[in-house]
């Protein structure tokens, strides 16, 4: 397995030191083994009507035969017959009713058409000595027949993992829906759903069109829609190279940032062969110790100009304590882009990786996200126990599910509690390997260096936890080898019941399973969990079930559970070290000493009895916190078991 293999699965091994989170940091790493998709050819379409093609000066311009309201749309641009690898693109609508755009970087822009009319959009093309501009109408006409809509066309690098998604309707099921290319090479596709099809950007000398066509008979009559993939050529992966499977295209949110030439380069290139020095690009606190919104945004790197600008929103209007911009002072740059998953952080570029899924705000901009999963084998499978965790306010979930199925709009309230929690996490990382205190410190040359010098000194905030107030299960501690390294259980660890778990777990001093992956987990889940009960009184349940052949909301059965762990009285000393090192502004020891005590979840139940079998805790009465969701009941979110929002480490 190459290094991006590595990092996208949270690790990188260099010399003998781990170096990155999530997830996990450990000495002591195993392979689990990679499971193919399932995949199969996809036919030819027994017909095809070309594409229009217009051209406007130097700019080519494909268009489809016909626009019809309701229906995703694109528009394909070419220079010349020229590759695009070099190009910038910038689209821009000029007339017609308003279009949101979420592809204008694109070559392909991808819209859909909300009423019949004219549109008329305008292009830019620059880079590699070039500047050139065009314009390009349609007309779109009204919807007279039954329609099914594949999103979302878009541009794929060759290599990429690449998924479409079939809007689902009344009538339309697997058994009468089809497959088969109209236009580009022959590809294998993943069509276990069929309304998700997947496959990996075919190889190609030259930018490539693939049209992949979905036909479905409904009630008697044969409805088809197309799906348009711009397949990119891209430079040849540099063999020494960090990443070494083809990346997305990102591009400085901020063009006029003074960081925005490097900033590619540095953190999310397959060119990259060798960590950046910090004079190129340092930490945003070493530049200034003043918390600016603006000199953050100057380092964000995107695939989507919709993704900075929500995180750009998201700081400006749901940040009221500046938490979450002193604690990415200790950050090089914030990369999202469509084919990050799960977030994570890299001390080798300093950035933090966030995936866009906590992003999204519309229907429009959550297609454009890739729904390629991880395919790799689920460890742990011969342990008797599952241990789930999840957020609640006032006996309700935090956070709000939002099926695939659902065109749903979101609010920056209701994207508030997964990312803020995600963020206290991940950041947690980059504090624990440069807190503030220590910028002025850093000498280089590079980022890696300053982190191996602190880290022989065993000086990071997790080593000093560590030291202080170590966790003691010996059990715990294997068995998170097994669960979230890929370990093998041995006989005792596959007999032991959810009854022993629950002895080991309860009796330490953890607030999460996941806690044992690392020391640096360790640290991250204190100030995650610590800072989402006293910033927005939201609480994080963790509990010991069974482990059910389906595993549901009413199948786990609790053994012992706890909300708001991080109260402990035997956990204070360990969270309020970490606070005052990542968060020296609060009193880490009040803080910890002002959350609610922990409430016991009643034995018996099962995971979703227990959501509201708790009193609501005196002590969260009266508080004051951010905007949040709606206090009604939302639609309950996925089931989360402990360290499923980071990508298991493998070595």
């Amino acid at each position: 397995m190459g290094r991006w293999g590595l990092i996208r699965r949270g690790i990188f091994i260099a010399a003998s030191a781990i170096l990155s989170a999530c997830g996990g940091n450990s000495d002591n790493n195993s392979d689990g083994d990679t499971v193919a998709p399932p995949t199969s050819s996809v036919p030819r379409c027994s017909s095809v009507e070309p594409l229009l093609t217009t051209d406007v000066g130097a700019i080519r311009f494909n268009t489809e035969p016909q626009y019809v309201t309701g229906q995703s749309s694109a528009i394909i641009a070419s220079l010349n017959q020229r590759d695009s690898q070099d190009l910038e693109f910038r689209w821009q609508q000029v007339d017609g009713p308003n279009i949101e755009l979420v592809s204008q970087n694109s070559p392909v822009l991808a819209f859909d058409i909300p009423a019949p009319g004219n549109y008329r959009f305008s292009l830019r093309v620059t880079g590699n000595n070039t500047d050139v501009s065009g314009e390009i109408s349609i007309v779109a006409d009204s919807s007279a027949n039954s329609l099914i809509n594949v999103r979302q066309d878009h541009q794929a690098v060759e290599g990429n993992d690449v998924s479409l998604r079939l809007g689902q309707q009344p009538g339309l099921n697997a058994g009468n829906l089809s497959w088969c290319i109209a236009q580009g090479p022959d590809i294998n596709v993943d069509l276990t759903d069929p309304f998700r099809p997947l496959f990996i950007a075919p190889s190609v000398n030259n930018d490539t069109l693939l049209r992949l066509r979905a036909s479905a008979t409904l009630n008697g009559n044969t409805i088809t829609d197309e799906a348009y993939v711009l397949t990119t050529a891209a430079p040849a992966i540099s063999p020494n190279s960090y990443f070494d499977t083809p990346l997305s295209r990102t591009h400085a949110y901020r063009p006029s940032s003074p960081y925005a030439e490097v900033l590619t380069d540095c953190v999310y290139s397959n060119q990259l062969n060798n960590a950046c020095n910090i004079n190129q690009l340092p930490l945003i606190g070493q530049v200034s110790a003043t918390v600016d919104i603006d000199s953050i945004l100057d380092r964000v790197l995107v695939s989507h100009d919709w993704m900075g600008d929500n995180f750009a929103a998201f700081l400006r209007q749901m940040d009221p304590y500046s938490d979450f911009a002193r604690l990415l002072q200790s950050v090089t740059a914030v990369v999202i882009s469509y084919d990050v998953r799960p977030s994570f952080y890299w001390v080798v570029t300093g950035a933090i990786y966030l995936d866009p899924s906590d992003l999204w705000l519309t229907p429009a901009q959550r297609d454009s996200i890739n729904e390629a999963p991880d395919y790799r084998s689920n460890f742990g499978n011969d342990l008797n126990f599952i241990m789930p965790w999840r957020y609640v306010k006032n006996n309700q979930y935090a956070s709000q599910g939002f099926p695939m199925t659902v065109r749903a709009t979101r609010t920056l309230a209701q994207i508030n509690p997964d990312l803020a929690s995600l963020l206290y996490h991940e950041l947690a990382h980059a504090n624990d390997f440069f807190p503030r205190s220590v910028h002025a410190s850093l000498s280089g040359p590079t980022l890696l260096d300053d982190f191996e010098r602190r880290n022989r000194t065993q000086s990071l905030v997790s080593d000093q936890v560590s030291r202080l107030f170590p966790l003691s299960s010996a059990e715990m501690t294997a068995l998170a080898k097994v669960s979230f390294l890929g370990n093998s259980a041995d006989a005792t660890q596959q007999g032991y019941q959810p009854s022993d778990i629950s002895n080991f777990f309860s009796n330490d001093i953890a607030n999460d399973f996941y806690s044992y992956s690392s020391r640096r987990e360790d640290t991250a889940m204190l100030l995650e969990e610590a800072m989402m009960s006293y910033r927005y009184q939201i609480l994080r349940d963790v509990a010991v079930t069974n482990k059910p052949a389906q595993l549901t909301a009413e199948t786990l059965i609790v053994d012992w559970g706890q909300r708001g762990r991080i109260g402990q009285a035997s956990l204070e000393s360990r969270a309020a070290l970490v606070i005052d090192e990542m968060l020296p502004e609060l009193n880490g020891r009040s803080l910890v000493a002002s959350l609610p005590e922990p409430i016991a979840m009643a034995q018996g139940q099962n995971w979703r009895q227990t959501l509201a079998t708790s009193p609501t805790n005196a002590r969260l009465n009266g508080l004051q916190s951010p905007a949040l969701a709606s206090d009604s009941l939302p639609d309950e979110p996925e089931l989360r078991l402990s360290g499923d929002r980071h990508r298991r480490p493998q070595q």
